[in-house]
């Protein structure tokens, strides 16, 4: 198979197309815009990939990469917004930022989300020395607060505090990890020292 008009240069222009007669058969409908009215289009019997030619695939490997760096690309802007004359301002379609509506009332901050930074893991001793140190300053911990003060991924933080800590489901403390009591007593008998 040819494809003619092709945009990119990247773009394969040659294919070929593979047929599977074992593809389970599906039926294509179609629904008016009013939706009260759906009819059926007609039937699927063959599943065809279409590959491209060997003598293109570095161009499509290359077109692929490209499609990809341009999808992780966020375009965001941050704009602060403020009402110093006690008029009504709305925020512009996709900004993030502070809304006032009278002048008396306090300033409402929009959530905006984190950046996608990566953590990097450390040393899982060196890792373990930290916690120990935290849970003498504090005897419980929420993970969010850990991951803060560690800088660690949360799954990483997770397996370590499923070994060394109890989550707690009730009471006063829900929510939080504590050093399950073996730990705790070696960091009693330490801090005595």
């Amino acid at each position: 198979m040819e494809m003619s008009g092709t945009e990119s240069v990247n773009m394969p222009k040659t294919y070929s197309l593979n047929m599977f007669k074992d593809f389970v058969p599906m039926c294509i409908f179609s629904e008016t815009n009013e939706g009260d009215k759906v009819a059926l289009e007609g039937k699927v019997e063959h599943k065809f990939d279409m590959k491209p030619r060997h003598e293109n695939i570095e161009d499509y490997g290359k077109l692929c990469r490209e499609r990809t760096q341009k999808s992780m690309i966020k375009n965001r802007q941050v704009q602060v917004i403020t009402d110093d004359h006690g008029a009504h301002m709305r925020p512009m379609p996709g900004m993030v930022g502070l809304v006032s509506s009278n002048f008396k009332d306090k300033k409402k901050t929009l959530p905006v989300k984190q950046t996608d930074t990566k953590r990097t893991r450390r040393d899982r001793g060196e890792l373990e020395d930290i916690m120990f140190k935290l849970f003498e300053k504090q005897p419980n911990w929420a993970l969010k607060q850990l991951v803060q003060e560690t800088d660690q991924p949360a799954q990483f933080l997770k397996e370590i505090l499923n070994e060394l800590c109890v989550y707690n489901k009730r009471g006063a403390n829900q929510g939080t990890y504590e050093l399950k009591p073996e730990y705790k007593k070696s960091v009693e008998d330490t801090g005595a020292e």
